[in-house]
């Protein structure tokens, strides 16, 4: 999976450049990517997996980027995903995170789909259910990357429109502080805050009526040197 996954070699503090998405909806050859360290998508890369054809088109796209670490996340349209044991394997020019962590470029990431929805894929409604989710996200966690956004932070459609992030998520990043925490899901909430030791950004591409004029986040963190991909 590129120089990042099979070098031995320890940089110490080394600049990792990471670009964020999330919330493409099939437009994704429309985007002008840059280049970096890490690719991060946070979900909604389909319309509620209808075009199961557009999946192979996203893998192959995600196999076109120079990117030397690629990690997805699904979103609550990638029904196709959900319940499927072998799904890494219909991405598999990416790290799909469920529910799990990986460690690149000296960087500990760990990514969940779940949401609130009750009728979207990975829809979690009980509170129970997604704080047993979220307390699964280990301390020491320095990218969290997930389909929703914590509650009040970057989680309003409209200015002055109800915050649609969930409390238990918030709960959990204010314990873990991870450096970075990356979502998408509700578009209106596109842009990036910064509270304490974090930097949230709601990284939501699609627009309604001009998709094309947002543009990726890129952040830049300072790692532990670029070793193996694996598990934290």
């Amino acid at each position: 999976m590129g120089d990042c996954l099979k070098s031995k070699v320890q940089r110490s503090a080394e600049s990792v450049r990471i670009v964020c998405i999330s919330d493409t909806h099939e437009f994704h050859r429309e985007l002008d990517i840059p280049d970096g360290d890490i690719l991060i998508h946070a979900g909604d890369f389909s319309f509620f997996s209808r075009r199961p054809a557009m999946f192979a088109d996203f893998n192959a796209w995600l196999g076109e980027l120079p990117h030397r670490v690629k990690i997805v996340v699904p979103g609550n349209h990638e029904f196709l995903l959900e319940g499927d044991d072998q799904a890494a394997r219909r991405l598999n020019n990416a790290t799909l995170l469920i529910n799990r962590g990986v460690q690149a470029c000296g960087l500990r990431i760990w990514g969940s789909p779940v949401t609130a929805l009750p009728g979207g894929a990975f829809g979690l409604s009980s509170i129970q259910d997604r704080r047993r989710i979220y307390q699964k996200i280990p301390t020491g966690t320095d990218i969290l990357v997930t389909h929703g956004p914590p509650h009040g932070i970057l989680d309003c459609e409209n200015p002055g429109s109800p915050h649609s992030g969930c409390p238990v998520l918030w709960e959990r990043v204010m314990e873990v502080k991870p450096r970075l925490h990356v979502f998408g899901h509700i578009h209106g909430g596109y842009g990036t805050l910064r509270i304490g030791a974090t930097t949230f950004a709601n990284v939501a591409m699609w627009s309604g009526d001009a998709e094309a004029e947002r543009r990726p986040f890129t952040i830049t963190l300072q790692g532990r040197g670029c070793d193996d991909m694996k598990a934290p």
